[in-house]
């Protein structure tokens, strides 16, 4: 999996929040979803920097406005689930490790 194929933590965090929010995908919404339920403070720089990157990846298509985020079709659900479980792989192996210790 290239470095187009992966997912910051981030992104999925983004990602996630907007498939929870569907048609209310907006910027803002987004920003106020993830303070919400992760408890992180998220500028809207940040919100808007990795949008254009998940455009740019192809895991995001603009739609009529500008703000909204339309949910990620097949190629950046697919992304996302491989993106996750390559992180549990890296933990697995890690605790595998610390076990062995």
């Amino acid at each position: 999996m290239g470095r187009e194929g992966y997912l910051g933590e981030f992104e999925q965090m983004l990602l996630l929040a907007a498939m929870r929010l569907e048609d209310e995908a907006y910027g803002v919404a987004l920003m106020q979803e993830l303070e919400t339920r992760v408890g992180r403070a998220v500028s809207h720089g940040s919100v808007y920097v990795t949008l254009d990157r998940l455009e740019d990846k192809g895991w995001r298509t603009k739609a009529g406005s500008p703000r909204r985020f339309p949910l990620p079709g097949p190629s950046g659900a697919s992304a996302r689930v491989e993106s996750s479980a390559s992180r549990v792989r890296v933990w697995r192996h890690l605790r595998s490790r610390e076990r062995r210790s």
